[in-house]
């Protein structure tokens, strides 16, 4: 197997890993945080999605879905339009409020086909380009791409067990 499809299977992985906590979740549901200071489904994978989106169109030198194809637009967020959700503190993330999860869905699958169509073109030496050089060592594309992915596995494990805490306050309801 080539380190690309490795690649190529795990961002598939997040896929399927989002519109599993995402799925058949009422606004209300997207926007519920289990406490004051915690983050809500919508900016979880609005967050992780906007990760994606800006460290591989950084490295791949194309623009952000989030900016070329409307989506900035679509979510009508209230927030800058480079904004990653880095550093958001409680009031940032409760200002991530989505009309429906199929727009979260749609942004994030949007990114991931640019994100998956950019790594079937790569071969191994690509791996090896330095992407980003504020870091010691300089940061390659190939760490670039697997700290994207832990970081949005990360987030996207975090909104499945906020989805669990919320449909386990459903079922004692």
């Amino acid at each position: 197997m080539d380190v690309k499809d490795v690649l190529i299977d795990a961002y598939g992985r997040i896929k399927g890993e989002v519109h599993a906590a995402v799925d058949g979740l009422s606004p209300a549901e997207l926007h519920d945080r289990p406490a004051l200071e915690a983050n809500s489904v919508a900016w979880l994978v609005w967050h992780l999605t906007r990760i994606q989106d800006d460290h591989v169109a950084d490295a791949a030198g194309f623009d952000q879905v989030w900016l070329s194809q409307g989506w900035e637009k679509r979510l009508g967020l209230a927030l800058p339009p480079r904004d990653t959700g880095y550093g958001h503190g409680p009031a940032q993330v409760a200002e991530v409020r989505v009309d429906s999860g199929d727009l979260l869905t749609g942004y994030f699958d949007a990114v991931h086909a640019r994100t998956v169509e950019y790594v079937r073109g790569l071969g191994p030496a690509d791996l090896d380009r330095v992407v980003d050089e504020r870091w010691n060592p300089p940061v390659t594309l190939g760490v670039r791409l697997v700290s994207v992915l832990a970081d949005d596995l990360q987030h996207v494990g975090q909104a499945a067990y906020v989805r669990g805490l919320l449909q386990r306050d459903d079922a004692e309801a």
